[in-house]
């Protein structure tokens, strides 16, 4: 058989554009199928969206795991080097500071975030990074308590108030967290001293999460209960009409100043899509995003550039405790001895 020269420039043409066409293939193949694995202990449909969004903007599929909240992170070191985690996401400051001290994230370096996120907000080596806030405030009972006599956490501490306050055990983290803004405002004697006068004030062992004590307060049980902000929110907006019941028979302040802490997020040590990882983190902060967590899960945005939603604004502003929430993940297991000795169960 005789291949004519123009036949076979013809197909020396065609084999070189299979080749390219193989290539071009191949690489687009390995972007359909980049990844980040995200291990988080929050459970919200607002995270799925975001998430599903995620993957529609970068092609960068998502695989998400979630854990019990005291699980993640002894999960991940346990795991150590063979963990699939890239990004880890949390609720609170002082599992984000167990994670760095355990040795479980790496720095990272990003403008983006360094600018978007005010620097109280973030570690001071860059290990973890805020991604919405949540303040810690005070419900009471419309029926029952003058909202006027409370302005401060410290008002709490107030013998007429025995028998009244409903609030977590102090195993949870988020107690913690509060008492240890007290000791960096005021020193461990005024921490020690408000955390014995609540024992004394309390209405019911300490027990259940913030929704818990919401609904004890209409059921009765308590006048006055510390609760997250994001969980009214939540409540209002509930499905579950004994929720929305519940929590119409409360009124809401925020203590002057209010303590605040956040969900964050860390880039994990072993992280096998580091890449990826980033721009994810990156994405969570954009305006779009940060817009979502604030109408659709009641939290505070990070982003200075995004407003609160509507029903946060209702709420009107209020005034920060002056902290950087490093410090706070510093002071965690001091607040966790102070409670052990005043016998905050």
């Amino acid at each position: 058989m005789i291949i004519k020269k123009k036949e076979a420039q013809t197909m020396k043409f065609n084999g070189l554009f299979l080749v390219l066409s193989i290539v071009l293939l191949a690489g687009t193949i390995l972007l359909a199928n980049g990844v980040v694995n995200v291990y988080t202990d929050r459970h919200y449909e607002t995270d799925d969206a975001i998430f599903k969004l995620f993957e529609q903007t970068t092609n960068i599929k998502v695989n998400v795991l979630k854990i019990g909240s005291d699980e993640l992170i002894p999960r991940l070191k346990l795991e150590g080097k063979n963990t699939q985690a890239d990004v880890i996401i949390v609720a609170d400051v002082g599992r984000l500071h167990s994670a760095k001290e355990e040795g479980l994230l790496q720095p990272v370096k990003s403008e983006f975030l360094n600018r978007v996120i005010p620097e109280k907000f973030r570690d001071v080596d860059n290990y973890w990074f805020a991604l919405t806030k949540r303040a810690r405030i005070i419900v009471y009972s419309k029926e029952r308590v003058n909202p006027s006599e409370i302005r401060t956490y410290q008002d709490l501490a107030n013998p007429k108030w025995k028998g009244k306050i409903l609030v977590r055990t102090s195993a949870h983290v988020y107690n913690r967290s509060l008492l240890a803004s007290l000791i960096a405002l005021h020193g461990e004697d005024y921490a020690r001293d408000w955390a014995s006068k609540i024992v004394s004030n309390l209405a019911r062992e300490p027990k259940g999460n913030d929704r818990d004590q919401i609904k004890a307060i209409a059921a009765g049980v308590g006048d006055i209960a510390i609760v997250n902000s994001y969980y009214v929110g939540l409540m209002i907006n509930s499905s579950d009409p004994e929720e929305r019941a519940a929590v119409s028979k409360v009124g809401v302040i925020f203590p002057n100043p209010t303590h605040v802490n956040i969900s964050g997020m860390g880039l994990v040590r072993y992280a096998k899509n580091h890449h990826n990882a980033i721009k994810l983190m990156e994405f969570l902060l954009s305006p779009k995003v940060q817009k979502m967590y604030a109408d659709a899960n009641y939290e505070f945005p990070i982003n200075p550039e995004v407003e609160p939603g509507e029903f946060l604004k209702s709420w009107g502003t209020f005034t920060e405790q002056n902290i950087r929430l490093s410090r706070i993940g510093e002071l965690g297991s001091k607040a966790a001895m102070i409670f052990n000795i005043v016998g905050w169960k």
